[in-house]
């Protein structure tokens, strides 16, 4: 079986969905032309191919390439390995892969594909301990059984250095108590930034963690802290927005274990994730999640979590 039968078989919403609450992933292993492996989550991946012919536009910034036309879309590609500042060899690289990200449909230009692993989230580390000068580019790092490290790449910030970050528009202050909090988790920096300025555009207080596992360790915190002081956790945290990929614990399970604890009862549960397909969208149904909000729309997540915190 090729790599690109492989990928076809994980398109069904039911091969996805098996997924949820599993806290498993499923990753494309690629090079970018030196010995390092980087990755990515299966489910961003929509083709594999070899480079097409690439239209030159002017005024592109450096490592996008160009533009194709794939199935009637124009679609911008990138290089890769400029981006992580890495010494290969020139040209572009020889291989596509053709990925969705927050609705934006876009092409990958790598060295070469490997294969697919699927591996539990627990073994997909933070990389704050792994010394690369590429690090703010990385959003986690996986061990392999025979050795070696995979570098999960972090997309969102990579198209922010590429595209920049669009600008957050006027959003309405929402009608709560001072006191109200969110509390939001991801691993992207980019992602955590922008999170924030809506939230403060509501005027709404908010704590944040940076992976799954520290999310549920500080929502435990802070449930038990509420008993002890015979409060109620919905007293001071109003909502949860979680990631759907996060090291060590992904949105799924953690959003499962939210809603088997019953002092969370009441306290809804938001999934931002870049993930937009109606299969990712039915994961995040399976395992319980109140709304599912598509990155990064700063107006959707607005009015998505505006009735849910006034409430």
């Amino acid at each position: 079986m090729n790599l690109v039968e492989s990928k076809n078989l994980l398109d069904s919403v039911d091969a996805r969905t098996r997924l949820a609450g599993s806290n498993k992933m499923e990753i494309l292993l690629f090079s970018l032309g030196t010995r390092e492996i980087f990755g990515i989550n299966v489910f961003k991946v929509r083709e594999v191919g070899r480079t097409p012919h690439i239209t030159k536009t002017p005024n592109m910034p450096r490592g996008v390439e160009g533009l194709i036309s794939l199935r009637g879309n124009v679609i911008p590609v990138l290089s890769l390995a400029p981006f992580m500042q890495l010494d290969t060899q020139p040209g572009r690289g020889k291989t596509m892969m053709v990925a969705e990200y927050s609705k934006r449909t876009l092409g990958f230009l790598v060295h070469d594909v490997d294969r697919i692993i699927r591996v539990d989230w627990e073994r997909v580390k933070a990389p704050e301990s792994v010394l690369s000068a590429n690090q703010g580019l990385i959003t986690a790092v996986i061990e392999l059984e025979g050795g070696g490290l995979v570098s999960i790449l972090d997309v969102e910030q990579i198209l922010a250095n590429a595209f920049g970050e669009a600008m957050i528009i006027d959003i309405p202050p929402a009608r709560v108590d001072p006191e109200t909090s969110v509390f939001f988790v991801d691993d992207s920096i980019v992602a955590r930034r922008k999170i924030s300025e809506v939230l403060d555009k509501l005027g709404v207080r908010h704590k944040h963690a940076t992976n799954g596992m520290e999310a549920w360790t500080r929502l435990q915190g802070l449930a038990a802290h509420a008993s002890q002081m015979g409060r109620n956790i919905r007293d001071d945290v109003r909502l949860i927005l979680v990631d759907a990929e996060m090291p060590e614990m992904d949105g799924y399970v953690l959003t499962k274990n939210i809603k088997s604890d019953p002092r969370f009862d009441g306290v809804p549960v938001v999934m931002h994730s870049s993930l937009s397909s109606e299969a990712n969208r039915a994961m995040g149904k399976s395992v319980g999640v109140d709304a599912y909000v598509a990155k990064f729309d700063a107006e959707a997540l607005a009015d998505t979590l505006r009735p849910l915190i006034e409430r």
